[in-house]
């Protein structure tokens, strides 16, 4: 795999051992003749200790070969969540520091969650593109000014915070871009 396509959740083999892309940055050239740097952030998937590497795009990365499984988040404990296989019903429990990046988006009822498992080992989580979750917390929304571009910081039920333009309402469902972390629209 070409350091190019590399994307938060994939999963690489780095001197033998397991990584997976946490977050990619993309470093363009400033003049004509330079490379374009992409930074990758990983996370061990064993032992949970990061690593920061540089590539040019044409670098070559080893991919590890893992299933795509259809989870639902059963229940949530103190340190943990546990996740239950929607086709064989097996359970695959995750402490909060190995999924704190998919943390804020997870709900009951979610739906499009997959879990990545390799010879058994569960490796990570892969969202949808988009969650639906309402707002808890916000300022009061501003009568006629849905003309405006202004946004004002919102708590969502997770714990996240967003901005979202100044016509929403605490208690409003909207939609959340589980990439960005940014405002959608309205769900």
């Amino acid at each position: 795999m070409k350091a190019s396509e590399l994307k938060r959740g994939t999963v690489v083999s780095i001197e033998g051992r397991t990584y997976m892309v946490r977050e990619v940055s993309v470093q363009s050239p400033s003049s004509r003749s330079g490379n374009t740097l992409y930074k990758v952030q990983y996370r061990d998937v064993v032992t949970r200790q990061k690593l920061e590497q540089s590539y040019r795009g044409d670098d070559d990365l080893p991919e590890v070969s893992f299933e795509r499984r259809p989870v639902q988040l059963l229940f949530r404990e103190v340190d943990s969540c546990t996740f239950m296989d929607l086709e064989d019903y097996q359970q695959y429990p995750m402490d909060h520091e190995a999924i704190a990046a998919e943390l804020p988006y997870l709900v009951d009822g979610l739906t499009g969650l997959y879990a990545l498992v390799s010879e058994g080992t569960v490796l990570g989580l892969e969202l949808p593109a988009t969650v639906e979750l309402e707002i808890v917390d916000c300022a009061p929304s501003m009568k006629g000014s849905s003309a405006s571009a202004r946004t004002k910081p919102a708590t969502l039920s997770t714990g996240l915070v967003v901005q979202v333009p100044e016509y929403i309402a605490p208690g409003e469902r909207v939609r959340v871009n589980t990439v960005t972390g940014e405002f959608m629209a309205r769900a």
